[in-house]
């Protein structure tokens, strides 16, 4: 019989809970239907330990964060519900046993506590994406002690090999456990979501779903970028480290309900774990390698010579000469040029120049690509074992021209602030970033200027290219 009694995929919305939805939560009554089965089948399989995946405790950029007291407890008085409250002991031998495995195993997850969080002013405490759960296993059963994760920012193949340190460690312990995967799906299913509505959600949600049921590992992994970033999501990390325990069966996954109807897809699922098959990590390694290369070819010239800069800089320690074979334009024109890097649709790293600084673009983007990674210093400087998750894009600048307030528009013009010495520049065209004033107010803050004196404005376009385009 497998250490792992059986995985789920549950929502966590706080109006599922009567004292906060206050008869809202009427209108989801399939969910919490399904979170009650849930919470009953736990109920019946007694397990020793349920491991609990979510994205609203404290999350690091650098590493998968297990709460490690031997208590830790949470309430809902954030969502005006200062009464219920979620308790629970930490499996605590659990938690020795998976940080020692990914310590071997060079995975990013360290134990926290009250001391470390302290440190970031935050509080040692259950989050709801981790009460809701718990709140329906505990109506059958509370004698289990539990494992709090908190996924991190790190790459699919890494959050899979932490799945796969929890199946191991529950194997070495010869525990019992239950894996419970927190997430909600798309939060733009419609105009009264909490975010922008957006027609990838819908996708998203249907392909996740589907892909699930079916048991089709490779298809999660690859969904579209683009579909997932516009969706909204916060469930498929969790998802990714819950098919990581999986690692060597067969994923049958059993949809329980979805509903949608506050904007944010609601889906519980539970699977079975009978059958065997190979395992999926070497193949989701390939897959990943082949749709790098893939990407890498059918890129346009200018973020392939980025691309192309920074292996040569991180294998050779130096900058690459031009080379010989590119476009002319490339090659013979000067410009201003600014790289960026994109980790998980996060920047990693940005550098550029508004004016020429070498004899080519060509130079600028070879010089610009290894500053961004190296120099920025918002950030670490970026690994070689980085390289393969960053998404590179290459803004090639117009000169500048003095303007007015009134000729900028955030959408097509990036704008340079100057006063005396100092200076801000902002590109054009990000996300977030839709209104002149907010543009100005920016581009002032990163110079240091106070927005209400007086001040130079200078406007410029760019071509954006992007790898895979």
């Amino acid at each position: 019989m497998e250490n792992i009694l059986r995985y789920y995929l549950m929502p966590h919305p706080p109006l599922i809970i009567p004292t906060v939805g206050k008869g809202q939560e009427k209108a989801i009554q399939n969910t919490i239907d399904a979170c009650n089965k849930v919470g009953e089948e736990i109920g019946k399989l007694k397990p020793e330990t349920v491991v609990i995946i979510t994205p609203h405790g404290t999350m690091f950029s650098d590493a998968i964060a297990i709460s490690n007291e031997e208590h830790i407890k949470g309430d809902f008085s954030q969502f005006r519900d200062f009464d219920t409250y979620i308790e629970g002991r930490i499996d605590k031998e659990f938690n020795e046993e998976l940080i020692s495995i990914c310590q071997k195993e060079n995975i990013p997850a360290a134990g926290i506590d009250s001391n470390i969080l302290r440190r970031f002013n935050r509080d040692y405490e259950l989050d709801h994406g981790a009460m809701i759960p718990m709140y329906f296993i505990n109506k059958y059963y509370t004698d289990y002690k539990i494992v709090h994760v908190t996924y991190a920012a790190l790459s699919d193949i890494e959050l899979y090999k932490f799945g796969m340190a929890i199946r191991e460690s529950a194997k070495n312990l010869n525990k019992k456990i239950v894996f419970v995967a927190s997430g909600d799906l798309s939060h733009r299913l419609s105009e009264e979501g909490p975010y922008e509505y957006s027609p990838e959600g819908e996708k998203f949600d249907k392909a996740l779903l589907e892909s699930l049921q079916k048991g089709d590992v490779l298809s999660v992994f690859n969904m579209d970028k683009y579909m997932v970033e516009c969706a909204g999501e916060c469930g498929l990390r969790s998802v990714f480290i819950m098919l990581g325990a999986m690692e060597g069966e067969e994923v049958k996954g059993k949809l329980l309900s979805y509903e949608g109807p506050f904007g944010v897809g609601y889906g519980v699922m539970s699977f079975d774990n009978d059958l065997k098959n190979d395992g999926s990590l070497e193949s989701l390694i390939n897959m990943k390698k082949e749709n790098l290369n893939k990407k890498i070819l059918s890129s346009n010239p200018y973020v392939k010579l980025a691309r192309e800069s920074l292996n040569h800089y991180y294998s050779s320690g130096h900058l690459m000469s031009k080379p010989i074979d590119i476009p002319e334009k490339l090659s013979k024109e000067k410009g201003g040029v600014f790289v960026s890097l994109k980790k998980f649709n996060n920047l990693r790293g940005c550098i550029g120049t508004y004016l020429p600084t070498t004899d080519s673009i060509a130079e600028e983007i070879i010089k610009n690509s290894v500053q961004a990674a190296t120099h920025d210093p918002r950030f670490p400087r970026l690994t070689e074992d980085e390289l393969n998750d960053i998404e590179i894009s290459v803004d090639v600048l117009t000169r500048p021209h003095k303007t007015t307030k009134e000729e900028l528009d955030p959408k097509e013009y990036g704008v340079i602030v100057t006063q005396g010495h100092r200076r801000g520049l902002l590109l054009p065209n990000l996300e977030g970033v839709d209104t002149v004033d907010y543009q100005l107010k920016i581009a002032c803050e990163k110079a240091g200027i106070n927005p209400n004196e007086e001040y130079e404005i200078e406007r410029f376009q760019v071509t954006r290219y992007k790898e895979g385009e």
